[in-house]
């Protein structure tokens, strides 16, 4: 099993980085950056001398792990913010699973991604880190703050003509990233974005079976 945790530990130059992710969104069978649904394109099996072939049928524990290791990877978390959010989503009414999805998406960073303000889940938390979002006007540097119904996303005024900004706004992630959910009302060339309800399952872009995972967390 190609574990997550093993690309985490790899070198954190930009290179490194998007090779990595590259190699995990082959392990995985999900595109996790636009740039590796190209590779998925030209290589859609799981990376090493061995990924072609064909694997004997992965142990019900196994098809478990990889559905969290989907999860996690989607939205960048650790294994820790993870189970923290899995016991949120237990303890809330209503399906587990689809609690656990509705919260990692409202996360700051998976907003501003699902915007078109950034293009990838580590560009929006570098944008986040840096402190160029603001939230109702209140500066956040929390890729993890939880946004609620009703509030505004944008960017800092004195941010808005950083080339990085200026491209967002110009629509340059549009055409790469999946259409805006109905969650979101985005005015992407004011570089902002507000959240008017709560999401649901079914609208997230997200690729997981989340029983399993759900199934994952019980087993333990």
């Amino acid at each position: 099993m190609f574990l997550l945790e093993s690309i985490e530990k790899d070198p954190v130059s930009t290179k490194s980085r998007t090779r990595s992710k590259t190699r995990l969104s082959r392990a995985l069978g999900i595109a996790l950056t636009p740039k590796a649904a190209k590779y998925l394109e030209k290589r859609p099996y799981a990376p090493g001398e061995h990924g072609r072939t064909k694997r004997k049928q992965d142990s019900d524990y196994a098809v478990r792990l990889r559905e969290k290791q989907r999860l996690r990877a989607q939205y960048g978390i650790r294994e820790a913010q993870l189970k923290i959010q899995f016991e949120e989503a237990r303890k809330t009414a209503g399906l587990t699973g689809e609690n656990l999805v509705e919260q990692l998406e409202m996360r700051l960073d998976a907003l501003i991604v699902r915007s078109a303000i950034a293009r990838t889940t580590a560009q929006a938390r570098q944008m986040i880190v840096h402190r160029h979002i603001l939230v109702d006007g209140q500066l956040v540097d929390r890729p993890s703050f939880r946004v609620k119904p009703g509030q505004l996303m944008h960017v800092k005024a004195r941010s808005e003509g950083m080339e990085i900004f200026q491209v967002a706004a110009a629509g340059g992630h549009v055409d790469v990233l999946p259409k805006t959910p109905g969650y979101l009302e985005v005015e992407i060339d004011k570089l902002q974005a507000r959240l008017v309800r709560r999401p649901k399952r079914a609208e997230v872009p997200v690729t997981c079976e989340v029983q399993l995972v759900v199934e994952y967390y019980a087993a333990r």
